[in-house]
């Protein structure tokens, strides 16, 4: 932790063009060196090119899912804190992304401290161990199932209503719909 308090080098990979602008200022008035990569191939070649201490990393890069990047994140940067940041927040994608190496997962819209807060465990932890949660809605439960079962087949839509014992078509409504806050 200690090296990482001195090497504040940090590679955001977002293409949200605003919001990336936006973070890398607050980020670098903070004292952070923004490296930022904003699709899947500038992403590799970035990860193939620096060495960071943090990284943040939007799930959904113009319709193509980063989680293959956290590997590659993992593999060059081994002691980085690796943060997935996504508008699109699932317990599937949630849990796949822990699996693959990030240190942790936060659901836009997230504002800075929010985020540095979730790139540093470490200090956190007691916090977040004596927060109460509220429970998940049905409405929310019901999402988070579905993005379950469709990880579960890779994406396959008609395979994923035949287990969920649903229509296609009504999968596909709901999978249109922004997930369920809560």
């Amino acid at each position: 932790m200690n090296d990482r308090i001195q090497n504040k080098s940090l590679l955001m990979i977002e293409d949200d063009e605003v919001f990336a602008s936006v973070s890398t200022r607050a980020l670098t008035r903070r004292g952070y060196d923004v490296t930022v990569a904003t699709s899947i191939d500038s992403a590799r070649d970035m990860i193939n090119q620096v060495s960071v201490a943090f990284a943040i990393v939007d799930l959904n890069l113009a319709g193509h899912s980063a989680l293959e990047l956290i590997p590659a994140l993992r593999a060059r940067n081994p002691d980085a804190r690796i943060l997935m940041l996504t508008g699109y927040a699932s317990i599937a994608t949630a849990v796949e992304a822990i699996k693959l190496g990030a240190d942790n997962y936060l659901a836009k819209p997230a504002d800075i401290d929010e985020i540095l807060a979730a790139l540093d465990l470490d200090s956190d932890e007691e916090e977040h161990d004596s927060q109460f949660q509220e429970p998940m809605s049905v409405r929310r439960l019901e999402w988070e199932h579905i993005q379950k079962v469709l990880l579960e087949n890779h994406g396959n839509i008609s395979e994923t209503a035949r287990q969920l014992k649903m229509h296609r078509r009504t999968l596909q409504r709901k999978l249109q719909k922004k997930p369920v806050a809560g």
